[in-house]
Order: C-alpha cells, then structure tokens, then sequence
C-alpha cells in the first residue's frame, strides 16, 4: 500500500496489506493519521543502536517476517531499548525487543490465557510459573514506521515475569493491558536471518539470558563419557594379562664391551607401566646397568640406566651405611606388541677382597688385607709388622721384610697369591652380576579416576557459576529468588 503524506508529499510504502491507523513519515518524521489524512506531531526518529530498517526482511522460526515499525522506549533519563514491529505474510504480529545488546522474540497472548497468582507475584502461562522480576515506567522516545493502533506518548508500565529463558510481559497503558509471551534469540540468529553487519554490543546479563553452558546438556555429555570410559576402562584391564616377561642374572664378564639380546616377549591389552627391579651384591661399590626395550614391529626404543651401590664404614666411633643392593623403576605407557631387551652392565673394577691372616708354608710370615686394600705382613718370631699400601707395593719393595715374605712363600708373586687367596677364603659373596626382572604392572586406575575426578571438579565448577550468573541477572529485580548483597 501506498501513503503519501499530506506535510511533505514523500511516498510511505508497505508492501503488507494490514489495517493502518497511523504511520511516521520516512521523509519528515510527522505523525500522520491515515484517516484523516493530516499530520499531528513530529515524531523523534529512532537512530542510536537502531540495526533494523522499516520494510527489512529476516526469517525467524522458519517465518520470513518484514518490519513494519520501530520504537524506541525511554526509562528514566538513560535507560533505552528498542522494538521492532514484525509481521508475516497472514498479517500475524511478532516483536524483537533488544536492550544492551540482548535479544527477545516476542508474540502477543491472550489476556485471559495469562493467570497471576501470589498478589501478582506470579504469572502462570500453560501451566509454567513465571517469577515477577521488576515494573519499569517508561514512555517513548522516538519512532517510525506503520501501526494498527494509535500511538501513545503517555507513560506506560511493563511488568515483567520471568523463568530461565522465557518471559510474560505485561504492557499496562491507562486502563488497557497487552501481554507478550517471549524467549531469548541469540543476536547472531538476528544477524543472519536479516543479513546485518553491525549489532550492538553485549553489555551486563540480559534478563532471560541463557547460562554459558546447558546443565542437562552437560549432565547428558558428562554422564555418557563416564560410562564409556568405564567400559573401555574395564575392557583394558579384562583383556590383558600381567606377568613376568623377562628375568635374568647378567654377568659382567659376558656383557663386557657388548649388549645382552633377550628373548622377545608379547604383551597383549591395554598400556600399562613395565616395571623394572634390579639387584646387584655391591658392597662398598657399585653396578650400573643399562637397558633398551625395543619395540619390534615399530623399532621404537626406550632406553634406561640405572646406578646400584652400596656403602658402609667406621667413623668416629659410629657406623654409617647409605645406598642399597636393589634399584628399581618403571617404563610408563607401554602398549601391546612384540619387543625384546638389550642390555649392558658394569661394575666396580676397584672391589677389594679382604684377606685373612695368610701363613707361609714355614710359618716365618703372617700377610692380612683389609678392605681398604692395605696389606700387612707380621713376622711371627720377632712380632713385628710393616704395613704397605697394596700387594703391588709389597712385591716391589726391596727391604728385608719384603724379602722375607717372598723367600716364605717361595718367590711366588705375592700381589697374585694375596688377590688369589682372598677370593678362595672369603665368605662374602663375590658380585659379578646383575639381576634384571621386567614385570608389566596391571593397568593403572589412575588415569580413570584422576579423569572423573576431573569431570566433576569442572562440572561443579560450571553448576556454581549457573548460581552467580542467576544472582547477577536477578540483581536489579525487587522480587530476586537469591540473596542480595546490601
């Protein structure tokens, strides 16, 4: 339909064909009524945040709507939000109301659909309570476009009921009441349905804006993936065996300047840690050992060394002792396949056997070492006794003590006999290997339960935050559900 107005004879179309009472000339901002044909005011033209024009067109719930109007209404001195007047192809009436970046699709109800229960505290629509939130004065601004009704510029009262994302509003103008049934739209299905470029800005929590994140949603989600990581958790630790894989007393002599191959092993079922447990009969010394696994089907090698020693002594009147026999660790996250060991080990070559009082065959000479390698000879008529730093030392050396040992033992080679000797006599274990045993752990609850653990802390997190975001929504409300703080 075509309008012209009788101020400033600019052409006002509406592509709609509905019953129009009024209308704002595009071109001079009068109010025009349609009956009469005559301008009544100059009406404020809508423009700060205004993103719709009069005769856009966007879909909405699968409903191509075209604008016919828009308002702009006034709270107090500073407060604004603007309406946009939709209608549908049957002339069937909807609205867009944004405030601060906040988007409600709205749609008119019948008055007696609409019940208040709890002095007016209370609205009830198709059997869903709606919580009064605040009453706003407010008068209009500015506006432009078509309308059925006349317009007024009186003070008018909305009173708002609200539940999550859904609201009744009240429109209260003189003795006449209009209610609305609404729910929140995301201001991007805006954006896309009427092709806009620019929307305002967010600003503070709208009054049915939807929490971050869907609780049931997430309930939903949290609950489903519990479940499968208890199935697959249970089919890890139901499809694998934990056993021994390899066990071996590797001597030094054999693997000395080269690697010890193992049989290869299969591990089957889910990854789990190979642990490693060594034992060595270091005393006052050390063994080091150091192993590869390697994974024959991706050649994939995990290397690992490991020091085992043992010390003890006398001092100052105590004893002390630090280190151990035993050294063990694991290899973490070791998957099924087939694999097999490489492993090299090495001792302490300074480890000293004592010696024990050794007689010479015509019993003239007594020669004793101790651990520190010191070497003793006492001769036994005259009782006296020289001491010498090792069996090397004593060999070499050309006093008469030293000649006296050799012509006792019959010019052997007395570094070789003490070293000899001590082996034959000694009652403390020689150490010349390592055990090496490899025991693949049962698979680990740690991963399930620190996963959990970490879903609940993350979704109690979430269900707290829901809270505060409902105490901030609900803060500028006279009838807020949640403690307010002074």
């Amino acid at each position: 339909m075509h309008y012209i107005c009788p101020s400033c004879n600019t052409e006002n179309k509406s592509e709609l064909t509905f019953n129009i009472t009024e209308y704002i000339c595009k071109s001079c901002s009068k109010l025009i009524d349609v009956n009469r044909n005559s301008s009544q005011k100059v009406v404020k033209k809508p423009t700060e945040n205004v993103v719709l024009e009069v005769g856009q067109k966007g879909v909405i719930e699968h409903v191509e709507y075209t604008v016919i109007a828009i308002i702009v209404r006034k709270y107090g001195s500073d407060i604004f939000w603007r309406e946009y007047f939709l209608k549908d192809y049957k002339n069937n009436d909807a609205f867009l109301s944004e405030s601060d970046g906040h988007w409600i699709f709205l749609k008119s109800v019948h008055s007696e659909d609409v019940k208040k229960e709890q002095n007016d505290r209370i609205a009830v629509l198709n059997t869903k309570n709606y919580r009064w939130y605040e009453t706003t004065p407010c008068s209009i601004d500015s506006a432009t476009g078509f309308f059925e009704d006349k317009l007024s510029f009186k003070l008018a009262k909305y009173k708002e009921y609200v539940n999550g994302t859904e609201i009744i509003s009240q429109e209260q103008s003189g003795n006449t009441n209009h209610y609305f049934f609404g729910k929140h739209i995301s201001k991007f299905t805006v954006k896309k349905s009427f092709g806009i470029s620019q929307m305002p800005n967010y600003s503070g929590i709208g009054i049915v804006q939807p929490y971050y994140f869907d609780i049931k949603q997430m309930i939903n989600i949290f609950g489903i993936a519990a479940i499968l990581i208890c199935l697959l958790q249970f089919y890890v630790y139901t499809s694998r065996t934990n056993n021994t894989v390899f066990q071996e007393a590797i001597k030094f002599e054999e693997v000395k300047n080269k690697e010890m191959i193992s049989k290869s092993f299969t591990l089957s079922g889910g990854a789990a840690p190979l642990r490693i447990e060594s034992h060595s009969d270091v005393d006052n010394s050390w063994a080091n050992f150091q192993l590869s696994l390697v994974n024959e089907q991706t050649n994939e090698i995990t290397y690992a060394s490991k020091d085992i020693e043992e010390y003890h002594g006398y001092e100052d009147g105590e004893s002390w002792s630090e280190g151990k026999k035993s050294a063990d660790f694991n290899i973490c996250g070791v998957t099924s396949g087939k694999y097999h060991f490489a492993v090299s080990a090495e001792k302490d070559g300074s480890v000293i056997t004592p010696l024990d009082h050794l007689r010479s065959p015509d019993s003239r000479v007594e020669i004793s070492r101790d651990k520190t390698g010191l070497v003793t000879v006492t001769e036994t008529a005259l009782g006296n006794i020289t001491t010498f730093s090792d069996g090397k030392a004593l060999e070499k050396d050309t006093s008469a003590v030293s000649k006296l040992a050799r012509e006792s033992f019959g010019h052997q080679k007395l570094d070789s006999l003490i070293n000899a000797e001590a082996v034959n006599l000694s009652t403390t274990p020689i150490n010349n290997s390592v055990t090496v045993k490899a025991i693949w752990l049962p698979v680990s609850f740690w991963n399930f339960i620190i996963i959990i653990i970490t879903m609940i802390i993350i979704f109690s997190i979430i269900y707290w935050g829901r809270y505060l975001f409902n105490v901030s929504k609900w803060k500028n409300s006279s009838n807020s559900p949640y403690p307010q703080s002074s």
